[in-house]
């Protein structure tokens, strides 16, 4: 059945194709322009007054089915048909004929471009047009009206790219409706004068031309109009101050709290940034830095245990945990003065240790006082995800926030989750000597990554004696006789000493006022922001983990940069924030590094794509090193050195990435990285190479043989 439904929509697409295509054979074939040319228009007006006014209600009716077959069909001719209109049948006549006639056309032109393009357009670009039918689906009445507000704006060209987009019959037909009126009646009026109009160009007029500009920038005056509106009604119930305590205040000290405050005092605006806990959020205390320096710690063990490798006779005679854990600490309490509230005070900053409380949009109750502000940036982070697991609370568990008060290590530790602080501290522990149990309920580790990757960095954790169970969860957690295990839903059961959930983070939103003010909050749970960082109140923004799309810290500070311009220059200039180019990096050995679009992305959007690999055991200074694990990855757009995505597994990855963050950023392709020189030898070079590798899959055949020939030729001398 369903295949005779695909052959009866095939056909009727061929037959509507071979009569749009008949259609236009015949209008050039037979030269119709020539019909609606100016002076052809003048000439039918003035030979055709008299019978219109005996057949009047006919001619009206061959008039606009007329009008509607050119615009349904996208000929030439409809600004002179309306010319016409208005002097054959006079103003209100000719605006009704027109304005009806226009709207339905223009419909039946955006319904065969929708029937016979969209969904081979919308398969194949999807993922790209996601954002547009977003757009679309929010924005696009009020888009397609300010379109058709512009009488100059080639019409049948918004028929047809609107048919490609989700917006409904319905919506196109009655916007169109309403929206090309303006436009179709300063057209009817100047036709109303068609005979003193000698050329196209004596419809400027100063009348004329004046309507004309009023209806070039109506479509932004009305965004205004309705942006004061929509702004009207979002404050209505507050009471905005006469002036204001501050230019800003940021509530959260992490990345993007502390980049937004900064940015502000630079500019020498009054800022007050508040604190309730510690100063340089999760990132220092909990999160970036005390990961890495555990990192280090579990590197080294692995680097004196590969000692033998390199000659030189070493054993670890014991690992002393709290130490390590000391150490962390104090790589912490080195790196806390460049958060700290001494720091930004210096800068100009006013630093409050203090919970807050947004009382309305102009007002921060912060302590016992009040501070009134031109405009709030939320940047009150995340914490880790605790589910309501069956026996949790029996067992001892451990978060991203609770680890590093350990003190003594697991002998037995379980992780739940397989994204990079799992695999991390995974093979962190591994490598200090727990007996690690890693479950993960998808059927891989690192789900967002390609699987070649993936496989390099599970490799290794599974040499350094990880455990990784994957496609399971857990059960419920058994507490008895003072021994903890997990049940699995495959039917195993892991005997452990802490288990660390690493599940996932939630972004914090409640408690400093969001609720009462009604913020707009995403289905996962983060506070809604457009491309300006602001929230649905327009004066309070949010950025970093509370507000994504991407909990990391590199971006939590890029998006500051916009929040606080924007919030302190948005009246004369806004900055939409650039997602374009977020480079990620998950910190195993190796490490796992990405930069744009990885290659199951590419073809889950149905890019047309080139993949270039360069093998990272070729290079000489990691085979010096011994650390020829992994590779580089480039994705490149077909035919084209221009680079839509990097991946590399390797030593220091993250650093090797840097320059592919460069190149993506300004736009430089794989023939700017191999014509750049590369110190010899580093690891650098591979980028180098993998751009060689390109350079030689798509060398030139057909000039290289000509080369070949004339060097032949160079070879045989001169006589």
């Amino acid at each position: 059945m369903a295949t005779d439904e695909n052959t009866s929509a095939s056909q009727s697409k061929k037959i509507i194709i071979f009569v749009i295509i008949a259609v236009f054979s015949l209008w050039y074939a037979f030269d119709l322009n020539q019909y609606v040319s100016l002076q052809q228009i003048k000439e039918l007006q003035q030979i055709s007054g008299d019978y219109i006014n005996q057949n009047k209600v006919f001619a009206m009716l061959v008039f606009f089915i007329s009008y509607v077959t050119i615009t349904g069909f996208s000929l030439p001719g409809a600004v002179l048909l309306t010319l016409l209109g208005g002097g054959l049948f006079g103003f209100g006549y000719g605006l009704l004929l027109i304005s009806f006639a226009s709207s339905i056309g223009a419909t039946l032109a955006f319904l065969v471009s929708r029937y016979l393009l969209r969904d081979y357009v919308q398969n194949k670009f999807g993922a790209r047009l996601d954002a547009i039918n977003k757009g679309i689906e929010k924005e696009g009445n009020f888009y397609l009206f300010s379109l058709r507000l512009i009488p100059v704006f080639p019409f049948f060209l918004i028929n047809i790219l609107m048919g490609l987009t989700k917006i409904s019959t319905r919506n196109f037909y009655l916007v169109s409706q309403i929206g090309m009126l303006a436009g179709t009646a300063v057209y009817v009026w100047a036709g109303t004068q068609l005979s003193e109009i000698n050329s196209l160009s004596g419809i400027a007029s100063p009348s004329l031309l004046s309507a004309l500009v009023l209806l070039g920038i109506f479509p932004w005056i009305a965004k205004k109009g309705l942006a004061m509106f929509s702004e009207r009604k979002r404050y209505e119930g507050w009471d905005k101050p006469k002036s204001f305590d501050r230019n800003m205040i940021v509530i959260g000290a992490g990345a993007g709290g502390l980049v937004s405050a900064y940015i502000a005092a630079a500019v020498k605006s009054k800022v007050t940034l508040v604190e309730k806990h510690r100063m340089g959020g999760d990132c220092l205390n909990t999160g970036c830095v005390p990961s890495k320096a555990l990192i280090r710690s579990a590197h080294t063990i692995a680097e004196i245990g590969r000692a033998d490798e390199f000659g030189i006779d070493a054993e670890i005679k014991s690992i002393d945990f709290a130490k390590v854990m000391g150490r962390i600490q104090n790589v912490i309490k080195t790196i806390e003065p460049h958060d700290s509230i001494a720091r930004y005070s210096a800068m100009g900053v006013e630093c409050l240790t203090a919970e807050a409380k947004i009382i309305d949009p102009w007002r921060v109750k912060i302590g016992d006082q009040t501070l009134t502000t031109k405009n709030i940036v939320i940047a009150t982070g995340a914490r880790p995800v605790v589910p309501a697991m069956p026996g949790l609370d029996l067992v001892p568990y451990l978060t991203s926030e609770t680890l590093w008060q350990l003190t003594e290590q697991p002998e037995r530790l379980l992780i739940l989750g397989g994204g990079p602080i799992g695999c991390e501290l995974a093979q962190s522990f591994a490598r200090l000597g727990s007996t690690v149990t890693q479950v993960e309920m998808a059927d891989k580790l690192l789900g967002r990554e390609d699987d070649d990757a993936v496989a390099v960095v599970q490799a290794e954790l599974l040499a350094d004696g990880v455990t990784v169970l994957l496609g399971s969860k857990v059960e419920h957690f058994i507490s008895e006789n003072g021994q903890y295990s997990a049940v699995l839903s495959n039917g195993d059961s892991v005997v452990f000493d802490q288990v660390f959930l690493a599940l996932g983070r939630q972004a914090n939103i409640h408690g400093f006022g969001v609720e009462e003010l009604g913020l707009g909050i995403t289905d996962r749970g983060l506070i809604e922001i457009n491309e300006f960082q602001q929230t649905s109140i327009p004066n309070i923004y949010a950025v970093g983990d509370v507000s994504g799309p991407y909990q990391l810290t590199h971006v939590a500070a890029h998006q500051a940069w916009f929040a606080a311009v924007n919030a302190l220059f948005g009246s004369l200039k806004k900055f939409a924030t650039d997602y374009r180019v977020i480079p990620a990096v998950t910190y195993t050995y190796p490490e796992l590094a990405r930069v744009g679009i990885n290659e199951s992305e590419a073809k889950q959007a149905g890019l047309v794509y080139q993949v270039t690999k360069y093998e990272i055991d070729d290079l000489d200074r990691a085979i010096t090193d011994g650390e020829t694990k992994g590779f580089v990855k480039v994705i490149t757009a077909e035919n084209s050195d221009k680079i839509l995505g990097v991946t590399i597994v390797a030593s220091h990855a993250g650093e090797l990435l840097a320059e592919y963050t460069l190149a993506m950023k300004y736009k430089l392709g794989l023939n700017k990285v191999l014509g750049t020189i590369h110190p010899y030898p580093t690891m650098s070079e591979a980028n180098k190479y993998v751009a060689g590798n390109w350079k030689r899959n798509n060398s030139p055949e057909k000039l290289l043989a000509w080369v070949e020939k004339f060097h032949r030729y160079m070879r045989k001398g001169k006589s």
